[in-house]
């Protein structure tokens, strides 16, 4: 009889066998096979990609919004997190940050990327499509196994400007339109990295190269809220109508009672000013509001620091403290797709 040798993983025993079994005694043994058990101690995560969450129509045309889902496969009641990526307000390529998203899948979290449309269409355009995203998943929750009532959002650059007016623009019914306004967009957490908090001081503090870039109406920011010039229109730059920007920003829409807001920024931004999430996490505080602020030192705009364990842990932790854990359900039945 042949007691069975064990494999060891990067140093770490992925589990044991006990010295009594007998290589013999395994369907497949072969002589030399090296014997591995196993614990079970964490699932799978399905991806559903291209999932079309909203149709924008006009005239001519039907554009499809979508969003990529990674779900926890198990019968949990999990909370929820929608992703927007950050572009500079003129691309929202959904699929990326896959680190950060697939942490959070792995604690037990749906996870949602969506896309908003960005320049040449205009505010409040984006924060339209962010509602939507949040209804879609709340009307589609039994499906993913969601639980309506704890819903995140998570965004990073004009993705952090997504996430804050999502959290801060609860009450502005004008802004839901499309599809399941049966449903709440209701967040319950936000989580901003290097978000944009006011459209009129994006560069504040900066060299006045970078000023005289902010204040042009082919600016970014100048196009979201105001559109490009055409025909007998100039354009306009973004300190022309302060009121309009301000309500295009989330720093115009600071209440009382926000949902809790965790709020990072690099020291070394050159891009996006801290003083954006410095500003922002004052007026939260100032309004008695529920607000954590983390300075990383030395951290540029979207630079390897934000893939980082710490800095991705910090913020798996944080939703998992203000969200709660997935609710185990009674249903432990057999999953049919096992195999697949």
């Amino acid at each position: 009889m042949k007691t069975l040798p064990f494999i060891l993983t990067s140093g770490l025993m992925l589990g044991s066998i006990a010295a009594t079994t007998y290589a013999a005694e395994l369907p497949g043994y072969a002589d030399g096979a090296q014997i591995m058990r196993v614990d079970h101690t964490r699932g799978r995560i399905d991806t559903f990609n291209g999932v079309v969450y909203s149709q924008i129509k006009n005239a001519v045309s039907v554009r499809q919004m979508h969003m990529s889902l990674l779900v926890p496969r198990n019968h949990d009641l999990k909370p929820a997190i929608v992703y927007f990526p950050g572009g500079g307000f003129t691309s929202a390529a959904w699929d990326k940050f896959i680190e950060m998203r697939m942490a959070l899948a792995q604690a037990g979290f749906v996870v949602a990327a969506a896309e908003y449309r960005t320049v040449p269409d205009t505010f409040p355009a984006p924060v339209v499509d962010g509602k939507a995203a949040i209804r879609y998943l709340r009307a589609h929750a039994a499906e993913y196994g969601i639980d309506p009532k704890r819903i995140g959002v998570l965004g990073d650059s004009a993705g952090g400007y997504m996430a804050q007016m999502m959290a801060l623009t609860q009450s502005e019914k004008s802004w839901e339109q499309g599809d399941f306004l049966d449903q709440s967009s209701a967040v319950q957490a936000a989580v901003t990295l290097y978000g944009i908090s006011n459209l009129l001081n994006i560069g504040e503090g900066f060299p006045p190269e970078i000023q005289k870039v902010h204040a042009s109406p082919a600016v970014t920011e100048a196009l979201l809220v105001h559109g490009s010039a055409f025909r007998n229109w100039p354009g306009a730059t973004i300190g022309s109508d302060r009121q309009k920007a301000l309500n295009a920003s989330p720093m115009g829409h600071i209440a009382r009672n926000e949902p809790p807001i965790l709020i990072m920024h690099g020291s070394a931004d050159s891009l996006v000013s801290p003083v954006q999430s410095a500003q922002l996490y004052k007026a939260l505080i100032a309004k008695d509001n529920k607000a954590e602020y983390v300075l990383i030192e030395g951290a540029e705009h979207g630079d390897d620091s934000w893939y980082q364990k710490p800095v991705i842990d910090r913020v798996v932790n944080w939703f998992k403290a203000t969200l709660g854990a997935p609710l185990h359900t009674a249903d432990r039945s057999k999953d049919k797709d096992a195999n697949l």
